[in-house]
């Protein structure tokens, strides 16, 4: 009689060879994975938040401001077809609430000194609106088409004056071109009126100083 059924499954042991790779495989993707995340930290996603503590302060933006050595994209406020605000025009335009925010952005503006600045605004409805809004007037490029592309570096210094700064209101497509010259092609698309500071080297080379949002003035110039 039997009493009790032992089940033994046989299996073929394993060869050195095998236990010593299976840890070299660990061990690589644990090391594979830990350049990734290294290199995540490490790039440089967006231009510098100028917004935030006194980074408006130490970032250079001031002086270079100054000496009329900054070029400022700026994006236009919020337009109409995109919005369920009432629209202040055109639909091609801003809507009210987009010009309330771009006079609120012209006040920032005119606090830093606009006497050795000049303004420019894309060709379309929308950025003239803004411009407007912000200081008075509208002074769109000669081109027919929103200056944007490989070629907006050329484009921008040709409508920079010496020792002056230019502002430029465009669109957010077109800052966003210009952030990938710039070394941020994995930018997060700027926000209504943010401005992006660049400085003009001397050899005409761009170097980004960082980005202010609009609703980030009041922070940012309270540590000047």
């Amino acid at each position: 009689m039997v009493n009790k059924v032992i089940d033994l499954t046989l299996t073929k042991p394993r060869s050195l060879r095998a236990l010593i790779k299976r840890p070299k495989a660990l061990w690589l993707g644990i090391a594979v994975i830990g350049l990734l995340l290294t290199a995540s930290l490490l790039w440089p996603a967006s231009p510098r938040d100028l917004g935030v503590g006194d980074r408006l302060l130490t970032s250079q933006v001031l002086p270079l401001w100054r000496d009329g050595d900054l070029i400022v994209l700026v994006r236009h406020e919020e337009r109409c077809d995109r919005s369920t605000n009432p629209c202040l025009g055109p639909v091609e335009g801003v809507t009210i609430n987009g010009s309330q925010h771009a006079e609120n952005l012209g006040k920032a503006f005119k606090s830093l000194g606009m006497d050795g600045s000049d303004v420019l605004a894309s060709p379309a409805i929308r950025t003239a609106q803004t411009a407007r809004f912000m200081f008075g007037k509208t002074d769109t490029t000669a081109s027919q088409t929103a200056v944007c592309g490989a070629a907006m570096g050329e484009e921008l210094l040709s409508n920079k004056q010496p020792g002056r700064n230019l502002v430029f209101v465009t669109h957010s497509g077109c800052i966003a071109d210009f952030e990938t010259a710039l070394g941020f092609p994995h930018a997060r698309f700027p926000e209504y009126g943010s401005a992006l500071f660049v400085q003009v080297l001397p050899n005409g080379k761009f170097k980004s100083l960082g980005i202010v949002k609009n609703p980030d003035w009041p922070n940012a110039l309270k540590q000047r």
